[in-house]
């Protein structure tokens, strides 16, 4: 799985260098004081508008079922046989750039995992637009529990390979930085993406400090 990712000032940089879109406002507007990303936060992604790339604002994790957990990761396998899911891989296709995830063993030791080779990592995910509940302030004034619309986003995961199965048989589904247009536009490559087997060399790491996910 991907349960938390993180980013970096220098990595915002070059991704504004390799794909031309400007995201160091975004990036101010996120900044709480750390740079880990965690389920429920907003966070950077890339999608589509008309024939080019957007960044905006999403929160990362679909509402679960009847208001039940926060699903934050999708099986890349099995993602189109998910109602949960088909629409959204078949139709708003996303891209989550990181510098790095963190995974767990079952000792709850945590690692990084960044790219040998690239200072960036694209994740591939979907997205979709849910209700959710105004602010406290809003129900407070009107008396009722208002809904607005607002997009979330899951991540792409599959099988884990190389140094991270050691640590976690599922890992994110990562996409070179020349294949993160085809992922978004072309329809016809959707379920090749889905079921490759992955091709990043992944550098490890970890400072021994014991951090649970919980």
């Amino acid at each position: 799985m991907c349960g938390r990712y993180y980013m970096s000032d220098e990595t915002i940089w070059e991704i504004e260098r390799r794909t031309g879109v400007s995201i160091s406002q975004l990036w101010r507007e996120l900044q709480d004081g750390t740079r880990d990303i965690c389920p429920s936060q907003y966070a950077i992604i890339l999608r589509a508008e008309k024939d080019y790339f957007n960044a905006e604002k999403m929160r990362w994790g679909f509402p679960g079922f009847q208001g039940n957990g926060l699903p934050i990761n999708a099986r890349a396998e099995s993602a189109l046989q998910k109602k949960t899911y088909r629409d959204s891989v078949l139709n708003r296709r996303c891209v989550i750039p990181a510098k790095g995830f963190y995974e767990w063993n079952n000792s709850k030791e945590k690692f990084a995992f960044e790219s040998a080779e690239n200072p960036i990592l694209f994740l591939a995910g979907c997205f979709n637009w849910f209700e959710s509940e105004r602010n406290l302030s809003e129900i407070q004034t009107s008396g009722t529990a208002a809904s607005r619309v607002e997009k979330r986003f899951v991540i792409l995961t599959t099988e884990a390979r190389g140094r991270a199965a050691q640590i976690h048989e599922r890992m994110p589904l990562l996409l070179r930085a020349d294949e993160i247009r085809a992922w978004i536009f072309d329809d016809g490559k959707t379920e090749q993406f889905l079921h490759r087997e992955p091709e990043e060399v992944l550098g490890c790491k970890t400072d021994y400090e014991q951090l649970s996910l919980f």
